[in-house]
């Protein structure tokens, strides 16, 4: 079995090569790693990379947080220039790599930001070192969210309560999204607080754009469903309460915000992931929500961003047939055309589009007959043959082929045939054979000759003897 150390050993026998043997830092580290490795101590543990200080040879994360330790213990009061110095000190080291922050952790560091954090919310008056604090604090918690705790989210609550200065309260909202990232305990501590209602919906009536996409991504985060250490997770839940406090806040900040691309993406993108339950969708669509669409999508007809996250909200709504039909009956088919045929060479977009029209076509004749009309069936044929090698766009055709023809064949099959949608099906079967049955019932529908496996065939039963 293999001897381990401590980083602390490593950071001594390092420091003693630099200061006592007068080695430069490679030397130095290049000499500790071959010291340890010789009497067989695996490393895998140790940060080999740490940054250090030449004069003191002690990691410079390490002298950054003490420094702090001793701030917040009263040892040695730093003045404004030196917090701020040693808070950037600790924010370009966190920003490294994971083990840094774990690190980091290791050493309390979380503890000590609270602690400066809480004393600026109380006496403070230097925006500045709150801003460098919470973006260490968020720092320490990307990719390392364990280190988030109720300690944490009552600075972030009382932060909330007190704070007006725009830029700190997007500090704020990041740092609620890196706790959520890949942890859903978090995620259920952030809902149970219930800071919804209170905190992260007034900041939707805000002026500043840069808030309304950090609420925005809050929101999405706070639905994630990405922590594989748990089982059942409240994603649905979570969006069933977001989306009955804020969907139709959102849906009017289509209006507000309809000059901003970029915003306008965010909130639609929101909008989208918010749409898990029929009455969502009817929701958005009694509020104007389908109009809105479609007029982002004719205003920024350049936009490859708003193109794509207006199919990705459309294929969200198209899971309430009505509202499918609302859509389509709204004269989105030719808008949907333009944009696909304008962008189609654009992998994630055409994706998208392809997976969008197969939604609003299903069981739906007169959709279909729609989007037929609209000249979808050359658009469609030309993004499969640019992307012949990406399976997923080769599938997400061959299903909108077959919703679009499945129930108006007679009216669709030449068409489709003279603009040679057959002999592309056939090398997506041979390219892609995963998605050889999506692509042969595509083909049945259309009339070509296909063979069909029988997935099951029944077995006699053997006639039982009486012997």
């Amino acid at each position: 079995m293999a001897k381990i150390i401590s980083q602390d050993t490593y950071d001594e026998v390092l420091k003693e090569n630099i200061i006592e043997f007068s080695m430069t830092i490679d030397e130095a580290r290049a000499e500790t790693i071959k010291q340890f490795e010789a009497q067989g101590i695996n490393l895998a543990n140790i940060i080999q990379d740490l940054n250090i200080n030449e004069n003191s040879g002690v990691p410079v994360i390490n002298e950054s947080i003490d420094a702090l330790k001793m701030h917040v213990e009263g040892n040695k009061i730093l003045n404004v220039n030196e917090l701020n110095n040693q808070l950037d000190i600790l924010a370009s080291e966190l920003s490294k790599t994971v083990p840094h922050r774990v690190h980091a952790s290791k050493r309390n560091a979380q503890e000590y930001l609270l602690k400066i954090i809480e004393s600026e919310i109380n006496n403070g008056h230097q925006d500045s070192i709150l801003h460098k604090a919470i973006l260490c604090a968020h720092a320490m918690t990307t990719k390392n969210p364990d280190i988030f705790d109720s300690s944490s989210l009552s600075t972030i609550v009382k932060l909330l309560d007190t704070q007006s200065n725009e830029r700190i309260i997007c500090d704020i909202l990041k740092w609620i999204q890196k706790a959520c990232l890949l942890h859903e305990m978090n995620r259920q501590m952030i809902m149970n607080e219930e800071i919804l209602v209170k905190h992260l919906k007034p900041l939707l009536f805000k002026d500043d754009t840069s808030i309304i996409k950090n609420v925005c991504m809050c929101f999405r985060y706070l639905i994630a469903d990405d922590d594989i250490r748990v089982e059942f997770g409240k994603a649905h839940e979570h969006a069933r309460l977001i989306a009955n406090e804020c969907l139709i806040d959102l849906t009017q900040l289509l209006v507000k915000f309809k000059d901003d691309s970029n915003t306008l993406a965010d909130i639609m993108l929101t909008m989208a992931a918010l749409a898990v339950r029929n009455e969502f969708c009817q929701l958005i669509a009694d509020n104007n929500g389908v109009t809105l669409i479609m007029d982002a999508m004719v205003s920024f007809p350049d936009s490859i961003k708003i193109q794509r996250e207006s199919f990705k909200i459309f294929k969200a709504l198209g899971g309430n047939d009505s509202v499918k039909a609302t859509i389509i009956k709204a004269g989105a088919a030719p808008v949907l055309e333009s944009s696909l045929n304008r962008h189609k060479a654009d992998e994630i977009l055409a994706k998208n589009a392809l997976a969008c029209i197969s939604t609003l076509s299903l069981r739906s004749k007169e959709n279909a007959i729609a989007l037929f009309e609209a000249g979808l069936p050359e658009t469609i044929v030309d993004t499969l043959k640019i992307h012949e090698k990406n399976k997923l766009i080769q599938r997400n055709g061959a299903w909108a082929i077959r919703n679009m023809v499945s129930r108006s064949k007679e009216e669709q099959n030449q068409t489709w045939m003279d603009f040679g949608v057959e002999e592309i099906l056939e090398k997506a079967r041979k390219n892609h054979p995963s998605i050889d049955q999506d692509c042969r019932s595509a083909l049945r529908d259309l009339g070509a000759k296909v063979h069909l496996n029988e997935e099951w065939k029944g077995v006699a039963e053997k006639q039982i003897s009486n012997e």
